[in-house]
């Protein structure tokens, strides 16, 4: 389908950068859908065209989209089966999370609430497709990091730059695999083109499996501070949860991220390598991949 143009739905995202660069790169035909108004750049194999709103039968498109990569929240992909079906799409490639596994039983409401999204969304995605034929494919990643823009290292780099140090509850031993944005980007193109992956959902991990205590230290080093943790009680954590997120930027923050620091949270990602080559990166983690 080297020809095909691919409708891209969350194209301002993290992952979106990536897969529209990636899409350049390849000189790849692809219209990105934005709620916000944007030009098109000249000469370049990406057109933006302003997202219709949710439900709208008039979608102002003219030209068959057959290929369409969601890495907007999947949660609101429902929102425009209507846009996909009036485009003529064939296969649709929807990023979820592996928080629909990790999160379900969570001490947050919130993030109880997150897992069911998931789940619901995945499924909803599923039995539409499969009801008009279209082709569907889930991916879900783990720990999506990459280019200071996302809510995982990043976070964690803003709060070591503030107060110079990072607070750990007990020997934080759980393991981790962090994956990178253009890692996650590149799966979301070789999904959509391996015919061996329609009708399928395929979890994404990191090319490292690390502690996260071990994962925290990484990032103190990519900053150039000496490696400062505390180890505090799980009622300290809840209260400093409290005060933080009075601000804007901890409002997602909860004393379960605490507790999940001494959980595995691993994925084998052995059926993605097989079907479509995915082979992600290690945690390298580099200065691009922390906010400035």
């Amino acid at each position: 389908m080297p020809d095909q143009k691919v409708g891209v739905l969350g194209a301002n995202s993290l992952v979106g950068g990536c897969l529209l660069a990636q899409l350049e790169d390849m000189e790849r035909s692809a219209i990105a859908f934005s709620r916000e108004k944007r030009g098109a750049i000249q000469g370049g194999t990406v057109e933006w065209r302003r997202l219709p709103a949710p439900g709208m039968k008039n979608t102002g498109i003219t030209c068959p989209i057959s290929h369409w990569i969601c890495v907007a929240p999947i949660w609101v992909l429902p929102d425009y089966f209507s846009l996909l079906e009036t485009s003529g799409a064939q296969r649709v490639v929807a990023l979820s999370s592996t928080s629909r596994f990790t999160k379900v039983g969570s001490g947050d409401m919130a993030e109880n609430v997150i897992a069911a999204k998931l789940i619901e969304s995945e499924a909803r995605l599923q039995a539409w497709a499969e009801s008009r034929g279209i082709e569907w494919v889930v991916l879900r990643p783990t720990l999506i990091y990459g280019l200071g823009r996302d809510k995982n290292i990043s976070e964690m780099a803003r709060f070591i730059r503030h107060f110079g140090f990072f607070p750990l509850l007990g020997s934080a031993q759980g393991l981790r695999q962090p994956i990178h944005a253009e890692d996650v980007a590149a799966a979301c193109g070789a999904a959509l083109q391996a015919p061996g992956t329609a009708n399928r959902a395929y979890n994404l991990s990191g090319g490292e499996t690390l502690a996260y205590r071990e994962l925290v230290a990484r990032v103190f080093w990519v900053l150039g501070r000496p490696v400062r943790v505390v180890t505090v009680p799980l009622w300290s954590f809840r209260l400093a949860v409290a005060v933080l997120r009075r601000l804007p930027r901890y409002r997602h923050w909860s004393a379960a991220m605490a507790e999940r620091m001494n959980r595995d949270l691993v994925f084998n990602h052995a059926d993605a390598a097989r079907d479509f080559g995915f082979k992600p990166r290690g945690f390298a983690l580099t200065a691009e991949d922390v906010p400035r």
